[in-house]
């Protein structure tokens, strides 16, 4: 939820507000762009130069800045936590290879692209985007070498399933900041963001990917081992590169110890990502189209509730994808454990993010955006995606990207209907995944991995994730009109 300020804790003007807010964004682009620090240090002094600037006491300032990373990482942090361990047990216990090959191998010729979308999406659920991309690389140039197929042919569509759900669909980071930061309803922002991921994966990911794969020719580097110890520091949303990935780190001799001795199945490791979904779904739902009072709806509140649906669906991956997987209660519990400190570098960052939030808000800087925006007759959505595109293509983080803009646009959220909130969450997201290119961590991910020169990476990768925040964009436009 947002704190906000009973009033502004500064009497400074409109300019002046105006200029801390240039200035506080300026300060935390140069130092993550040109001076190369840690996200979550340029966010810090990003917001004490914010209050500086608009004439906010320093013990203000940190008021304001602990009270939002506090409220953020309440919000958020548990979320990432419950997912994150998710995540790690599909990988460890071999569950995502398992879907993988179960539908890769039920496929070919033409339905390859499709089927790589499509099981990028489903493991893209509860997986981060770098996660993934460790993950998939490896079947990707595999089926390449087996049924000689481009390399973009089928690697544009994982790539695209990867990217659009950690950037549209909670649980993610990006999108769960954003749900924070404006009080928006989750359980419609998951149903308008699987709505809008369908097109959207489709002409990224197949379609972009068949055209591609004509003009730009990229040899298929030799098959990778499958190395699960790369799968560490997740790196944020939508390929948002926020925190360097660590892979000279040694395993640990419990990690070793966790190797699965057999593969949880098809169906176990399936049910148990899509089991938090359908939960929130259903919550979502019900709200739509049950009276508050109504015994079923009632019960779908509680089950719903996103920490209660992670929880559920830990709880079903410790049996489905820990026991059955063939680790024993201690190795379950090493896996789980596992997967906390990789992700200590995104909640940081989410962490700082609010904190400069909340000073953006408690300063007025928020109501001086929202007051031009309705004098100027601009949508609220086209705001919100304007300034997450603008501050995404400067900082390269997508997570930065979501969080910012968000601040900026939260008092626009307070006087819009719930599916107008819910599609600003989207808006945001969308324009969070605009072109990345050499200062997105996720651009030399994607360029290594595939063996592609910089200018090859620009013209698939980075237009391919344009081609999602366009897209992506104009499905919530259109879902605007509707509701």
């Amino acid at each position: 939820m947002i704190t906000i300020a009973a009033a502004p804790i500064t009497d400074a003007g409109t300019g002046q507000l105006v200029l801390a807010a240039v200035l506080g964004i300026a300060v935390v682009v140069i130092l993550i762009a040109w001076a190369k620090w840690h996200p979550f240090l340029s966010l810090i002094l990003g917001s004490a130069v914010l209050g500086l600037v608009a004439g906010v006491s320093p013990a203000n300032t940190v008021t304001s800045f602990t009270t939002g990373l506090g409220t953020t990482v309440g919000s958020v942090g548990l979320l990432i936590a419950l997912g994150s361990m998710i995540g790690a047990l599909l990988a460890e216990s071999g569950g995502a290879d398992g879907i993988v090959n179960r539908i890769v191998n039920s496929v070919s010729g033409a339905a390859l692209p499709w089927a790589m979308a499509g099981v990028a999406a489903l493991i893209g659920l509860p997986l981060f985007f770098e996660v993934g991309v460790v993950l998939l690389v490896p079947i990707v140039l595999l089926v390449a070498h087996r049924v000689d197929i481009p390399l973009l042919k089928i690697g544009i569509p994982a790539l695209a399933g990867l990217s659009v759900l950690h950037g549209l669909v909670p649980p993610h980071p990006g999108p769960l900041a954003a749900i924070a930061s404006l009080n928006a309803d989750l359980g419609l922002t998951l149903i308008f963001g699987l709505v809008c991921a369908i097109p959207t994966v489709i002409i990224a990911g197949p379609i972009y990917g068949n055209f591609i794969s004509k003009y730009v020719h990229v040899a298929t580097p030799p098959l990778l081992a499958a190395s699960r110890e790369k799968v560490a520091q997740p790196v944020g949303a939508g390929g948002g590169g926020d925190v360097a990935g660590n892979e000279d780190a040694q395993e640990s001799p419990e990690a070793a110890e966790a190797e699965p001795t057999r593969n949880p199945g098809f169906w176990p490791a399936v049910l148990t990502v899509l089991l938090p979904i359908v939960l929130m779904l259903a919550r979502g739902i019900a709200e739509l189209v049950a009276d508050k009072g109504n015994s079923v709806r009632d019960a779908l509140d509680v089950l719903g509730n996103p920490p209660v649906a992670l929880l559920f669906g830990l709880l079903l991956a410790m049996y489905s994808l820990g026991k059955r997987g063939g680790f024993n209660r201690a190795q379950t519990s090493s896996v789980i454990g596992g997967a906390l400190p990789p992700i200590a570098g995104i909640l940081l960052i989410v962490a700082a993010g609010g904190g400069f939030k909340q000073v953006l808000v408690d300063a007025g800087v928020g109501n001086v955006v929202a007051d031009a925006a309705k004098d100027a007759n601009i949508s609220a959505l086209v705001l919100g995606f304007l300034v997450a595109v603008g501050i995404r293509v400067a900082t390269g983080s997508a997570t930065v990207a979501t969080i910012t803009a968000a601040g900026i646009v939260a008092p626009l959220a307070a006087s819009l209907d719930k599916p107008t909130v819910a599609l600003l969450v989207l808006a945001i997201g969308c324009g969070s995944l605009f072109f990345s290119h050499v200062n997105d961590a996720g651009f030399w991910l994607v360029k290594e991995y595939f063996g592609m020169t910089v200018g090859q990476t620009i013209k698939t990768w980075s237009i391919m994730e344009t081609i999602i925040s366009v897209v992506g964009f104009a499905c919530v436009m259109l879902l605007s009109l509707i509701f």
